[in-house]
């Protein structure tokens, strides 16, 4: 069966993948937009990850009044990311950097991150009150950083396919970058690296993988682990710092001593790398409601963030019962039904612009298409 070839704003559109390719094999050609029909199993689980970040995202400020909402927001942040870089690199597999990869992500990738760095930049000029703050296009500005980690993961991806032992050697880079503070801001390189061997493991995975973590055994055992999950990080609150999990920092910025940043990263893998599969576990395989909106998570991630920043901004935190259980419940269904929307496909058709430019100008045509159209 043919497949297609998969491009950066996929990580977040896809809703199958493509086989991987024999060495030496020449991928065919898909032939029309219904080629290879989307499979809801992947568009549900991109949904339900986005809407576990909106949520993580707005219990932020809920943290420090409540060692549950901690809890939950430390094993919620031990899933999200993990497994959408995943399911990322799971759909990274047939890039090849060929003329219309490279066009897809750069109007997939790099236009959205300069939109959006833009964006943020200025609206937190007007919600922090910081009128000088500069654009800087190097130094990404909360959400943004995603979109520069998947252009550098995207670009590598040839490198990673043709290794003998890819995840190792990506462990291997990841653990270094905790013993080294001096790496700097430049493009957030510090996540770039931490979080790769997430990426590096999507690349590995073959459809079998994911047949696993849907078996019925596996379903069922997910509920054990994610309890005891759940144990584990009310246990911690006191006791482990979660910023581990931002993976944005070394060992020594987060005052730790040295070989602890090796040791945690590989720690942290190992339990992240199981939460996703028990996530995935509990992903529904069929079509539902929310299928059609896992198509439209990007828009979702980049948009609510002006929400998530505004809502602390403006004092929607403030009232006192917002930090109880009853504030902490609206919270958590607020965020969820704003990402939600935000997916949906009237956003989506006004926002394309910034996201999913065309810019056939800015490209030239390559042999392929000069062929095809002489």
């Amino acid at each position: 069966m043919p497949y297609r070839n998969t491009t950066a704003k996929d990580v977040v559109k896809e809703g199958t993948a493509a086989p991987a390719p024999r060495a030496g094999a020449v991928p065919e050609r898909a032939v029309g937009p219904s080629a290879r029909p989307r499979d809801p199993f992947f568009d549900n689980a991109k949904y339900l990850a986005i809407v576990l970040v909106a949520i993580g995202h707005s219990w932020e400020p809920l943290r420090s009044g409540s060692r549950s909402v901690t809890a939950l927001y430390t094993l919620v942040y031990a899933v999200h990311m993990p497994a959408f870089i995943v399911i990322s690199g799971y759909f990274s597999r047939s890039f090849r950097a060929t003329p219309p990869q490279i066009r897809r992500l750069l109007t997939g990738i790099v236009v959205p991150y300069v939109v959006f760095e833009t964006a943020y930049t200025l609206f937190t000029r007007w919600t922090d009150h910081q009128p000088d703050r500069a654009v800087s296009l190097l130094d990404p500005l909360y959400l943004t950083w995603f979109l520069a980690a998947l252009f550098v993961w995207r670009l590598t991806t040839p490198v990673w396919n043709h290794v003998r032992h890819p995840l190792p050697l990506a462990l291997a880079v990841a653990m270094l970058a905790t013993l080294s503070p001096s790496i700097g801001n430049d493009l957030d390189l510090q996540r770039v690296l931490q979080f790769l061997p997430y990426f590096v493991l999507g690349l590995s995975l073959k459809p079998e993988h994911f047949q696993l973590v849907r078996r019925p055994e596996v379903r069922q055992l997910a509920v054990p682990v994610f309890v005891c999950a759940l144990a584990v990080a009310y246990w911690s609150v006191p006791r482990f710092d979660y910023s581990w999990l931002f993976h944005n920092a070394s060992a020594e910025q987060l005052g730790a001593p040295d070989w602890e940043g090796p040791l945690m990263t590989l720690a942290l893998f190992a339990c992240s790398t199981l939460l996703v599969a028990c996530f995935l576990a509990w992903v529904p395989r069929r079509r539902t409601w929310f299928t059609a909106l896992g198509a439209g998570t990007l828009y979702g991630y980049l948009l609510h963030g002006f929400v998530a920043q505004g809502a602390k901004s403006w004092g929607w935190y403030g009232p006192s019962w917002v930090q109880g259980p009853l504030g902490e419940i609206t919270v958590t269904v607020v965020a969820a039904a704003v990402v939600t929307a935000l997916c949906a496909p009237p956003v989506r058709r006004a926002f394309r612009f910034a996201m999913e430019p065309e810019m056939r100008w800015a490209f030239c045509r390559d042999a392929t298409e000069l062929a095809r159209a002489s």
